[in-house]
């Protein structure tokens, strides 16, 4: 029993560091066009409850570096960008409505974010004021 939970372990330390060398594309693009913001407080606003995933500013903080998380991490900026990236606005719209949906229904910013980030939990003044910048700049 205890030579197996010694092997056990030896195999999850090597499989753990084997993991590690699985690349992963951290890269941050130039930005090629944003919104037309309706104010730089706007931006502010839409760039710290957003930008991490749904722009070419991510940071990417020392877990990012580490599998599996770094994986997780990295699919979620993926997929963000994919949906809308503020970053590349041209290519890569949203319709505002949508946005807003997402927002009043929990969805963004997504729990596995807010795990890490408590500050990017939305109160109701939060939502509505993350709202109001997304549509003043955005359009209905």
């Amino acid at each position: 029993m205890k030579k197996a939970l010694i092997i056990t372990v030896i195999v999850g330390v090597v499989l753990f560091v084997l993991i590690q060398f699985v690349p992963i594309d951290r890269r941050n693009p130039s930005t090629m066009s944003e919104p037309n913001w309706s104010s730089p407080e706007a931006r502010v606003l839409v760039m710290k409850n957003c930008g991490q995933c749904h722009s070419n500013n991510t940071e990417w903080p020392w877990y990012s570096y580490i599998a599996p998380a770094s994986w997780l991490i990295n699919f979620d900026v993926v997929n963000g960008r994919n949906a809308f990236n503020f970053s590349d606005w041209n290519n890569s719209p949203a319709y505002v409505g949508d946005l807003v949906e997402a927002i009043n229904e929990g969805e963004m910013p997504p729990i596995q974010y807010t795990l890490f980030h408590p500050g990017a939990r939305l109160d109701a003044q939060g939502k509505q004021a993350l709202i109001d910048a997304l549509t003043s700049s955005l359009g209905q």
